[in-house]
């Protein structure tokens, strides 16, 4: 159980991180210059790859200990602290308590920045095409889309792990 406390730390640090670059590259959009945008996607980016890893390592743990308790492959935190005893019953709850909330709160910054991500998009598109045409035109606007793209994919992957499923 120490192993699977140590590991849903390591998580909520991961996701702390995550939720201070989302929360950077939401003010990185709101200061309208895309200078910054594509190092804070890839700050977001490097930041679930970490926490990739170390869900693997957590799935193993979690695998390990529902086994010993009884359980099925892939337990939830939820039963696995319902088939705990004291003090890890207490202490895997205030760990899914947590990890909710933050999972909860990336989720809502992470819609936030598709919205920015998609007004800046319409946005430069719209100047683009009212005040110039041709190719050079076009090419600034492809470039742009590309930044755009970018990042609305980096946002839309921030909570798409495995944590989910072991939320429930």
């Amino acid at each position: 159980m120490e192993g699977l406390s140590r590991v849903l730390w390591r998580e909520r640090e991961l996701l702390d991180a995550l939720l201070y670059r989302v929360e950077l590259e939401q003010l990185v959009l709101m200061s309208g210059s895309a200078r910054w945008l594509a190092r804070v996607s890839q700050d977001v980016e490097a930041v679930l790859t970490t926490l990739g890893e170390t869900e693997l390592l957590r799935a193993v743990v979690a695998d390990e200990i529902g086994t010993a308790v009884g359980l099925a492959a892939s337990p939830t935190l939820r039963a696995l602290a319902e088939r705990s005893d004291e003090p890890w019953a207490t202490i895997l709850a205030e760990h899914r308590d947590a990890l909710l909330a933050l999972t909860r709160t990336i989720a809502e910054r992470a819609d936030a920045n598709r919205a920015l991500i998609a007004a800046g998009h319409r946005a430069t598109r719209a100047t683009l095409l009212a005040a110039t045409t041709g190719a050079a035109a076009l090419a600034d606007l492809q470039v742009q889309e590309a930044a755009y793209g970018s990042a609305l994919g980096t946002s839309a992957r921030v909570v798409r792990t495995s944590l989910g499923d072991f939320l429930r």
